[in-house]
This record gives structure tokens, C-alpha cells and sequence, in this order.
């Protein structure tokens, strides 16, 4: 297997029970577009208890009955914001802390330096994010990263940034479980390569029904036209 392999999302998830939250980051085959993904999944009535909403042209997910709702913080986030000229892309409360840097002149790895990963011992979740802009010769770059415990006891954070000018047709994907299990194992390894198909569609098909039928629960995906900024989406949640 060579390193500059391209397979679609669909190889990588479709015979994982639980790949759990995942960012993918990439170009549209004929570069006119840049492409962000973003889906969840869950196996406590907590976790499953949830939808995606648009907020603006940012995403924000809620309770689908706020009756249930046990513990609302690490599962009750803006996981994709849209700041100047930035999308940002995270699976949790990263995202603002992301705009708030940014805000300030600071860095996408400065707000990630400031943070660690999610305090759900024994899984230790990562936190994964992801940036999307277009440079001012109209190259659009992405960067990704995870923070990772380094540590069976959640003391040690390790931190991994990947930064990527953008390919035709090429998208990077990274989820925070390796698998199912008790706890969880933590993702591996860089970002995966992944194809990005023209069709938003296409894409959206493909993924969901890909990711496993128990524990899937909502799924955003948007293609922005890298000239114009304009976007079109697609929003699906299991709980309607």
C-alpha cells in the first residue's frame, strides 16, 4: 500500500461499528469548491439523543427531547462555525475557542495548545479539528489535528497538527475511534486520504449509509465555491 492511496470514505467506515465523531476536509474534483464533512455517532441515550440544526451558516447540534438530556456538556456544541473567512470544524466546544484565537490574531494551533482532550475517563476522547480557508493567490488550504491522552490516566496531552494544500479530488479524514470497546480506542496514525466525489449527493449517500444503522446519528456535509464563498449543504439526522 502506498502512502499517496485514495480510498473512499465508505472503506473506512463501513465495516466499523464505531468510528465515532469524524472531520473530513478536501477539494472538489474540479478544484472549484472546498469540501467539509462532519458526522456523529453515539451508544449511550445520551449521545444518541441528538440532532444537527443550522444556525446562520454555522451548525449547531441540540437535544432531540430535552427531557432525556442527562449531561449536556460534552455532547451540546457548534461543531462547524464560519468566522471572516475561515470554516472551522471540530467535534466539541474547540470550535468556539478556535474563532475566539482567531479573533485575536492568534493561530489555529495556538487555540488547540490551550486545550486538551475530552475528560471522559476511561475513553479519553479526542478532540479532532479541522480549518478551511483560501489564500490571497486562491489556493485553498486546509489544516487538521487531534489531541490525544498520552496516558492510561489522562495527565499527558499529546498534540498533532497536519497542514494540506488542497488536490482536485483528494480529502483528508480523521474520527476519534479506532473501533468499538470498552474503553474506546483512541484513532491512529495521519488523516486518511480520502476520494471527494462532484456531487454533494453522492457524498452524503455514501457516507450514511455506510456508517453502522445502531449508532449512527446525523451527518453535515457542505461544498463552498472557493470564488464566491457561496454554499450549498445537506443535513441528516436519524431523529426526525
Amino acid at each position: 500500500m502506498s502512502i499517496y492511496d485514495v480510498k473512499a470514505v465508505s472503506e473506512y467506515v463501513k465495516a466499523n461499528p464505531y468510528p465515532g465523531r469524524g472531520i473530513i476536509l478536501g477539494i472538489s474534483p474540479d478544484a472549484s469548491k472546498m469540501v467539509s464533512a462532519y458526522f456523529i455517532m453515539g451508544r449511550s441515550e445520551n449521545s444518541r439523543n441528538r440532532v444537527f440544526v443550522k444556525d446562520g451558516n454555522d451548525l449547531v447540534i441540540v437535544p432531540f427531547d430535552e427531557e432525556k438530556v442527562e449531561d449536556p456538556s460534552l455532547i451540546i456544541y457548534h461543531p462547524l462555525r464560519v468566522y471572516k473567512d475561515y470554516i472551522i470544524v471540530t467535534n466539541g466546544d474547540q470550535t468556539d475557542t478556535i474563532r475566539d484565537y482567531l479573533d485575536r490574531q492568534e493561530t489555529f494551533a495556538d487555540a488547540l495548545r490551550s486545550r486538551k482532550f475530552e475528560p471522559d475517563e476511561p475513553n479519553w476522547t479526542p478532540r479532532i479539528s479541522g480549518i478551511q480557508w483560501v489564500s490571497h493567490n486562491n489556493i485553498p488550504y486546509y489544516k487538521m489535528s487531534i489531541l490525544k491522552a498520552g496516558d492510561p490516566d489522562g495527565i499527558i496531552c499529546n498534540r498533532f497538527f497536519y497542514e494540506y494544500e488542497g488536490a482536485p479530488g483528494l480529502g483528508h479524514f480523521i474520527h476519534t475511534y479506532e473501533t468499538d470497546g470498552n474503553p474506546i480506542p483512541t484513532f491512529q496514525g495521519e488523516p486518511k486520504r480520502v476520494d471527494i466525489p462532484s456531487d454533494i449527493n453522492d457524498f452524503a449517500e455514501e457516507i450514511w449509509n455506510s456508517l453502522n444503522s445502531e449508532n449512527k446519528i446525523s451527518l453535515y456535509i457542505r461544498y463552498t465555491d472557493i470564488d464566491t464563498g457561496k454554499y450549498e449543504d445537506i443535513l441528516i439526522n436519524k431523529n426526525q
